[in-house]
């Protein structure tokens, strides 16, 4: 027992190269399985048999099915994906949008109206800046600028 045994002798640098080599390859792998397991659910122009053959194909024979499913129907994995990635984008810019507004008009969108009005010659240069005071001061409330500007023409 007085002889020592150092592990980094024992496994050369070449070895560990090729180990670590085979590990990444292995995960990537994993990684492109269960890809083409999500495309095919996404993928709302297979039915439901289709789907599930090549469900079984992948998992049955998994590199034989992986490979034959890239072959087949890789070129259209890239565009199904970029479309539900836009398609949850959107969601999420509309529901940011839902959200920053509130439900209410905000006071650039209460401007933009007093404009336009403006600009279609139903109200006055003066109607218009009382108007745009009470949006700026945040006393009118909003959606109800029209009315303000409304009496003020008796």
């Amino acid at each position: 027992m007085s002889a020592q045994t150092y592990l980094a002798y024992d496994f050369p640098l070449l070895g560990a190269f090729w180990t670590m080599l085979w590990f990444f390859l292995w995960i990537m792998w994993f990684i492109l399985l269960f890809r083409i397991i999500a495309d095919i659910f996404r993928d709302d122009v297979l039915s439901g048999w289709a789907k599930a053959g090549w469900l079984v194909f992948c998992i049955v024979l998994p590199f034989l099915g992986v490979f034959v499913y890239v072959i087949a129907r890789g070129k259209n994995m890239g565009r199904r994906e970029v479309a539900q990635a836009r398609a949850q984008q959107e969601e999420l810019n509309a529901y940011i949008r839902e959200t920053a507004a509130g439900g209410r008009p905000n006071s650039v969108d209460e401007l933009a109206r007093l404009s336009e009005i403006r600009a279609r010659g139903d109200i006055t240069d003066e109607e218009f800046r009382k108007a745009k005071e009470l949006v700026l001061t945040g006393h009118a409330p909003a959606g109800h600028s029209g009315s303000a500007t409304g009496t003020s023409g008796r």
